[in-house]
């Protein structure tokens, strides 16, 4: 895989992924949602910290919640350079296509997300019951480097009641698959999970 080719899929996934985020952001207010699906919805959330909805004051009290969100988001930063370095090598080395594959789908990722973390502060008013403006006169919700990413999938396969002879968790109300997420965030884990499933194709050794 190509040089070229990893740069065109890149852009594919940031663009699909950016325009879904701005449409969520500029028609819905926040916890919004439409039901494709019984198991299928969309539902706007933002998600300021790590994966998952944490933060890094969860597990360092000393660090207040604005200070970690710049901390995390310059450390993306960094971490972008060293993946985009990563995929420059791999193919200058000619390296298994699988392998080329999933570090652009991580790449693509964490810039899409990244792209929120820096500039959707300031490109857009908040979305608190209001559908939010882009570019709005009176300036955006926060400042840069302490924007909130957009996220909207929401795959509800089953929720319910869990049978009560169930240990620690019976007679409690759950839901399966519960995690919010966004475009970006499938193309990280995608690759991730290539890596992992295919890791004796991408890391294959040189015969000696």
């Amino acid at each position: 895989m190509s040089l070229k080719k990893s740069i065109i899929l890149i852009i594919i996934i940031l663009l699909i992924d950016q325009i879904s985020k701005i449409y969520i952001k500029t028609h819905f207010a926040l916890q919004d949602s439409v039901t494709v699906f019984s198991w299928f919805k969309i539902y706007f959330i933002e998600n300021d910290g790590m994966a998952w909805g944490t933060k890094i004051s969860d597990f360092v009290s000393f660090i207040n919640d604005r200070t970690a969100k710049v901390a995390l988001t310059l450390f993306r930063i960094v971490a972008i350079f060293g993946i985009g370095y990563w995929l420059y090598d791999v193919v200058k080395k000619n390296s298994p296509k699988v392998l080329i594959l999933a570090i652009a789908l991580i790449f693509a990722g964490a810039l899409g997300n990244i792209i929120d973390s820096v500039f959707y502060g300031i490109l857009f008013d908040d979305s608190y019951a209001q559908i939010a403006t882009f570019l709005p006169e009176s300036g955006g919700y926060d400042a840069l480097l302490h924007g909130k990413v957009v996220d909207m999938l929401y795959f509800p396969l089953w929720e319910g009641y869990l049978p009560e002879w169930l240990p620690f968790k019976g007679g409690e109300y759950f839901v399966f698959f519960n995690p919010v997420f966004n475009i970006a965030d499938m193309a990280i884990s995608t690759g991730f999970i290539m890596l992992i499933v295919f890791n004796k194709k991408a890391f294959k050794k040189k015969e000696s």
